[in-house]
């Protein structure tokens, strides 16, 4: 009996160390907001990004992103199972070197958020983490 209490402790201590350590990786990732209506919840985030493939691309003012990476490798692969979608997917890089991945770059918010609001009715589950990218 004494194992199975030893056992649980151990568990739980491991369980509520793990919980704060995504936390505090969170909070390194970028000063973000959720923006709560009576509709939905988004994650708003500003950043200053640059595309990865194309020094030439038109940069817009909000980004729906659907992914983010530390490996651009990572961030690669991703874009090519999305594009398997229907996305038209594209890597920018943040100022502290994570990779973003963008499914819509639009100069409009109001765009960018009927982007958000479309990929959550059809991916419920799948990407309901997609977030407003807006950039400085």
């Amino acid at each position: 009996m004494k194992f199975r209490t030893f056992f649980f402790i151990i568990a739980c201590a491991l369980l509520v160390c793990s919980c704060k350590s995504s936390k505090r990786t969170m909070q390194r990732d970028s000063a973000s907001i959720v923006e709560e209506n009576s509709q939905t919840e988004i994650t708003v985030r500003t950043e200053s990004v640059k595309p990865v493939d194309q020094t030439d691309k038109t940069m817009y003012r909000y980004y729906v992103i659907i992914g983010s990476f530390r490996v651009l490798d990572n961030a690669r692969r991703q874009t090519a199972e999305i594009a398997k979608k229907g996305f038209t997917p594209e890597i920018l890089e943040n100022e502290t070197g994570l990779y973003r991945i963008s499914v819509g770059g639009y100069d409009e918010e109001s765009a960018a958020r009927s982007k958000i609001a479309g990929i959550r009715t059809m991916y419920r589950e799948e990407h309901s983490d997609v977030w407003l990218l807006v950039r400085k």
